[in-house]
């Protein structure tokens, strides 16, 4: 089989073509090199053998380095009853809006698809194909052309295509013309019976094909929509944990997505978003509350098992005891976290054990074993071992402070004396599989989709981390720099990624991750996606966000002092400056007491004791010696450095402290110091940097998002470097826009400049609802009054339901493909639902850690549903603004 590829593609001199097929893994098989011919065309022939083929394109320079690649493949097939193909293609980029409707969110909406045949005959001469997912089902894909054959532009002569897979569209025509064809696709309604609308753009064209027995090959990426006729949606955000139901445990549970799903439909709504849903269970204790430290990445949490949907009922002589816990916990505002869990765990023990021998034997619970055995074998055998040592940290365990797979397989064989603990974790964790799987079908049957997150870290004593311990910097920690939530930044403590160590497996860990998040999830939110360009990075001796730095980055080295007029001196630069003022500024009357941990030198200033030297030597020491006065301080004064080192093969690299020109040590340099320290600060973070991120990025970027078909959206809030929106629209990852927190430097967002590629929303759960932020700095809401809101006067000290709803509306009726907003914001536009306690609604405060994140709705939602009114409301504006 003789196959002719032609693609039009404009390349530099020196820039070469290459036509690479790829196998089911996205493996490249084989490369062709295309000979440019031209008007910008390039060709090459291939002998190929199978019906199918799958290919991308790809752009070297002279010595054969790639300059750019396609992100998303081309899929043929051919018909038998031809032997040679003639193929124009186009190049296939990823960041067209139309190619955001290919993913799972559109295969819910159109959720009774099935694909039709094309029938191709030896006298046709052209194959028409167009990639046109469209998620209206009274829509088809016609197109008409210049030709008698196409119509002659007539719309009652179109020609109909079959969609054979989904979002692609076929037909086979005759042309018997022997001149140059232009044509144009349409949207057929099938219910009206008549062409709709044409395709924006110039005219597509085709030359005609004189020969009989090659069929030529019309490969076109994608049907160009209108606006309007683009994929529009909203849904609502709430964690699981915060959905309040009759039928929970004093918190929210996977069954209750079903009761939330129901109210979804109801109100328009296409989209649940919630947060991430991996087990936390490091200590039992409320600290486990925070969803950004999962102990792993596959494990779903035990808070969210529903006892009373398990495959198992409970012992008779519980049900008394278990009715009186769950009416006790059910009526708290708050969750109280360890009386849940430790209930859950109390009533999940007391069925296993009693149904032990059935679940043993269950064929279902045996085959979810050997499908997940990779993932759940280390889990199972991570959690018996925290138990029993008390910490998740394996470094203290007395046994299998090392994962080797051979010493920890044993775990899941009936002899070993810890086989019925493991199978226990092993069992609850089948149920959880189980019962959100259930929920997540409920919601597709009702067109609904689900939008999970994704974390950027993982917890530092996690399964992964015992287990794949070379795919991370485990002596370093990973957190945010200094932004408007907290001015000392943020430290996770999570060890960062060893990128090297991942590319050098093509990122199996990733790919492994994504898939197993796209068996319940249609759209996912990847968690402070910067992370993916660089992250902030900390030795493991800081405390405070303040001592990182970004990494990878182009770092300063010695030399650069010098040309920057830079009198380097270490000690100066590099440790704490300390005076007799700063003494005095730090630690006034305590002065004598912080004196102990501080020596005084020769030269009049100060240093810090060795065993007092970082600030973890300082938070332990008073870990074990509590209640000093000066131990806040000494943190702080740690801080007091101009430059933070790095060791990189053998040699130091030194990044600037970020807010350099704050510091104390910064203010007692001289001026020419600090003018030069100044400049080369700004030439760091703002001028460096950008194209290394850029790289890093699409060096891994692509090859994940191509392992899913998930819709991707990046949470990229905070200090965004320029090349970071690029990547972005290039990979068609959606950008979030939260309207007061602008990445622009204006006081708010404007909902109505949204692009399409953006998710726009009032609040996140990182910030305060809409009615306590109005209440935080009446400056500032009464310029958003008159501004943003377009109301006179002055501002009403508290925000009602009226101006609720404007806000609502802003984000509504705009180009954006999703408006999303947490369940607190839609309360918000109705007095009797809003809650009475505002303080009870914030999620999350990123500068309080660790925080405990207990909200739970005031309403349950039965009430929710049965509110008909409120739900009529919100439906209405769904469907007005086009959101559907």
């Amino acid at each position: 089989m003789k196959l002719y590829f032609n693609v039009g593609y404009n390349a530099k001199a020196g820039e070469n073509l290459q036509l690479v097929t790829v196998d089911e893994e996205s493996t490249a098989v084989q490369s062709y090199s295309m000979f440019y011919a031209e008007n910008g065309l390039w060709k090459c022939e291939v002998d190929y053998f199978s019906r199918t083929v799958s290919y991308k394109y790809r752009l070297t320079d002279g010595k054969g380095n790639v300059l750019r690649e396609e992100f998303v493949q081309h899929h043929l097939n051919f018909p038998h009853n031809y032997k040679e193909f003639v193929i124009f293609d186009e190049w296939n980029n990823k960041n067209f809006p139309e190619n955001y409707l290919n993913n799972k969110i559109l295969y819910n909406k159109l959720n009774t698809f099935v694909p039709e045949k094309v029938t191709v005959l030896k006298k046709h001469t052209h194959l028409f194909r167009i990639e046109a997912p469209i998620y209206n089902p009274d829509w088809k894909i016609v197109l008409f052309g210049s030709t008698a054959s196409l119509g002659n532009w007539n719309y009652d002569k179109a020609i109909h295509l079959s969609q054979t897979d989904f979002g692609i569209w076929e037909a086979s025509v005759e042309i018997p013309e022997n001149e140059f064809i232009q044509f144009k696709y349409c949207i057929y309604n099938t219910r009206e019976g008549k062409i709709i609308d044409v395709e924006t753009g110039e005219n597509r064209f085709t030359p005609a094909n004189p020969l009989g027995d090659v069929l030529q090959v019309v490969s076109n990426h994608y049907f160009r929509f209108k606006g309007y006729q683009m994929y529009h949606d909203a849904g609502v955000a709430v964690p699981v944990f915060s959905l309040r139901s009759e039928n929970g445990f004093g918190v929210g549970e996977f069954s209750d997505i079903k009761e939330l799903a129901d109210w979804t439909k109801e109100t328009s709504l296409g989209i649940i978003q919630i947060l991430p849903i991996n087990d936390t269970t490091a200590n039992y204790s409320w600290t486990d509350s925070y969803p950004y430290a999962a102990v792993s990445v596959y494990a779903l949490h035990p808070q969210y098992i529903s006892l009373e949907n398990l495959d198992f009922s409970l012992p008779e002589s519980l049900v008394s005891e278990y009715q009186s816990e769950k009416e006790a916990l059910n009526a708290l505002d708050l969750i109280d976290y360890e009386k849940m869990i430790e209930g859950k765990w109390k009533y999940l023990k007391a069925v296993f054990n009693a149904e032990k021998d059935k679940i043993y034997k269950d064929r279902n619970f045996k085959k979810f074993i050997k499908d997940n055995d990779h993932w759940l074998v280390p889990y199972a055998a991570f959690c018996v071992l925290r138990d029993k040592y008390k910490t998740p940290n394996f470094n203290e365990w007395k046994t299998h402070k090392k994962y080797i797979a051979g010493k920890i397989a044993p775990f899941f064989t009936s002899k070993n004396k810890d086989y019925d603990a493991s199978m226990l974790h092993a069992w609850v964790q089948y149920q959880l599989h189980l019962q959100l799987k259930d929920a997540v079908d409920y919601a597709h049957s009702l067109g609904i989709s689900l939008k999970g997150d994704l974390p950027i870290g993982i917890y530092r004593y996690s399964v992964e981390a015992w287990t794949e311990p070379e795919l991370f910097g485990m002596d370093f920690q990973a957190g945010a720099p200094p932004d408007q939530f907290t001015e000392l930044g943020q430290n996770w403590e999570f060890p960062t990624y060893n990128w090297e160590a991942m590319k050098a497996d093509d990122y199996r860990w990733w790919k492994n991750r994504f898939k197993a998040l796209e068996q319940y999830f249609d759209a996912m939110r990847i968690d402070h996606i910067l992370g993916f360009f660089r992250i902030w990075r900390m030795p493991v001796s800081a405390v405070q966000g303040i001592l990182g730095y970004f990494y990878p980055a182009v770092p300063i080295v010695t030399e650069e002092f010098k040309a920057w007029n830079i009198s380097f001196d270490f000690d100066r630069y590099c440790k704490p400056y300390i005076n007799d003022r700063i003494l005095w500024d730090y630690f006034g009357e305590n002065t004598p007491e912080a004196l102990k941990y501080i020596n005084h030198n020769s030269d009049g200033t100060y240093s810090f004791k060795e065993e007092f030297d970082t600030q973890r030597k300082i938070t332990d020491f008073f870990k074990k010696n509590p209640g000093s006065s000066v131990e806040e301080k000494l943190i702080s004064l740690c801080a007091n450095v101009l430059f933070l080192t790095e060791d990189r093969n053998g040699e130091t690299v030194y990044h600037p402290r970020f807010n350099v020109y704050n510091t104390e040590s910064y203010k007692y340099l001289p001026e020419w110091d600090q003018k030069a320290i100044y400049d080369l600060y700004h030439d760091y973070f703002f001028r460096r940097q950008d194209h290394l991120w850029y790289e890093k990025a699409m060096e891994k970027l692509p090859v994940i998002l191509n392992a899913t078909k998930m819709l991707i959206c990046g949470e990229d809030l905070g200090m965004v470097p320029s090349c970071v929106p690029v990547v972005m629209d290039e990979l068609a990852i959606i950008a979030l826009k939260v309207q007061r927190m602008p990445s622009e430097n204006i006081p708010f967002y404007n909902p109505k400049n949204a692009g399409y590629m953006n998710v726009v929303t009032a609040s996140s759960h990182d910030s305060s609802t809409l009615r306590q932020w109005w209440k935080e700095s009446p400056a500032l809401t009464q310029k958003y009054f008159n501004q943003q809101l377009i109301q006179y006067g002055k501002a009403p000290e508290e925000m009602d339901a009226y101006l609720a709803e404007i806000i609502m509306k802003q984000h509504l009726y705009n180009d954006a493909m999703l408006a999303i907003f947490p369940i607190q914001e839609f309360l918000a536009t109705d007095p009797e639902l809003t809650n009475k306690n505002i303080d009870n609604e914030r999620i999350n405060d990123p500068a309080v850690f660790p925080h405990y994140w207990r909200y739970r709705m005031h309403l349950k939602l039965e009430e929710l549903k049965d509110s008909t009114n409120f739900n009529e409301k919100i439906k209405h504006w769904i469907n007005d603004s086009g959101r559907m």
